[in-house]
């Protein structure tokens, strides 16, 4: 699997935990309660995995 930049949109994530459940090494909820990209790059598969499209390939 690709790896690429990601970045989450704050103001359309809504802190479902999709993205840090599924892609745990990538992804975690941060102290707001919303997701943050714990090293700036992510599996390719994983902006698909944000039901309101906050992910995104910088």
């Amino acid at each position: 699997m690709a790896r690429k930049k990601v970045k989450i949109d704050q103001s359309l994530c809504i802190g479902c935990g999709c993205c840090a459940g599924t892609y745990p090494d990538d992804f975690q909820i941060g102290d707001s309660g919303l997701a943050e990209v714990v090293s700036g790059e992510a599996e390719e598969e994983a902006v698909s995995v944000c039901p309101v499209g906050a992910i995104s390939e910088e």
